[in-house]
């Protein structure tokens, strides 16, 4: 079977179901696991340079939107073409996240070569583990990919265990930087899991900006930012879109030391397996607790500007 993944997540699939051998070509984002893709072709590219522009310069450049608008993928039909894929992994989901849906089936319908597209659209968590089923029945995998996906509810409920019983601070995860964005889908249900009160989204939510003022009315005790498809690096960056923001010092989270950078590209921006470690990460980020391997400096570190 000859996979290309055009989809980050989709990407995490495969590897989790032990097939990335089968890659035969990827996005310019997927990087995990890094030994695994590294070799793999890459069949997409970016219009915009993340690196140089501020997030409002990527907001309005795709339609001042982080779910809608322009992608700030490109295809490469050709290369796409000499791969030859028996099937190709995308979504449906994003507009922006990735190539679109509706162009990936009409390049592969000019291929001609019985090429099948699989579009993942998960909302919820437990959604995201199904997805692993769905792609491991059609790669001839299934009762792999049930195996995987108990193993992965499994360390769901020993972060529930790890954090009953404990109070549930409030919780605010910020997904976009400029304009203020609330992180929703499946991470609503990831700060649950690990012990706390998600505020301004509701699980499986396809959101849209926020105020400021939002913001500070739900007096947060923790804030969660982790930008979509910045690493943590990239997101103190621009500290000062926040930390510059009126009334920003007397927010509870603030004045507590809880505001967190976390890093959303592997944990809890993109739809894969890896999904079940944000919710580790949160265990520790919310109550201190363990769950799983021991948190690093690079997966959450406190936010600059208290």
């Amino acid at each position: 079977m000859r996979i290309v993944s055009l989809l980050p997540a989709a990407t995490d699939i495969v590897a989790e179901l032990g097939l990335s051998g089968q890659l035969a070509g990827r996005t310019h984002e997927c990087d995990w696991p890094p030994r695994d893709v590294a070799p793999v072709p890459v069949v997409t590219g970016a219009d915009l340079d993340q690196n140089t522009l501020t997030s409002r310069e990527i907001s309005d450049a795709v339609g001042g939107s982080a779910h809608a608008g322009s992608s700030l993928y490109t295809l490469d039909t050709r290369a796409l073409a000499e791969l030859r894929p028996d099937m190709v992994l995308t979504q449906d989901l994003c507009d922006v996240c990735a190539v679109s849906y509706e162009k990936v089936s009409r390049t592969v319908r000019l291929l001609d070569a019985g090429t099948r597209v699989l579009s993942l659209e998960p909302r919820t968590l437990g959604d995201v583990l199904d997805c692993l089923v769905t792609v491991g029945e059609l790669l001839g995998v299934r009762a792999r990919a049930e195996a995987r996906r108990a193993a992965l509810l499994g360390r769901l409920d020993r972060v529930r265990d790890a954090v009953a019983g404990r109070v549930r601070p409030r919780v605010v995860a910020i997904e976009w930087l400029d304009p203020l964005w609330p992180a929703g889908h499946w991470v609503p249900e990831q700060i649950a899991t690990a012990g706390g009160e998600p505020l301004l989204a509701a699980p499986g939510e396809h959101t849209k900006p926020m105020t400021w003022e939002a913001v500070r009315a739900a007096r947060p005790d923790v804030l969660l930012v982790l930008p979509c498809g910045f690493p943590p690096e990239r997101t103190l960056r621009e500290t000062e879109l926040l930390t510059g923001l009126p009334g920003w010092p007397d927010l509870p989270a603030v004045r507590s030391g809880r505001v967190w950078v976390l890093d959303g590209p592997s944990y809890f921006n993109r739809p894969g397996p890896r999904v079940v470690r944000g919710a580790e990460v949160l265990a520790h980020v919310l109550h201190g607790v363990r769950a799983g391997e021991p948190v690093t400096p690079a997966e959450a570190r406190p936010y600059p500007g208290r």
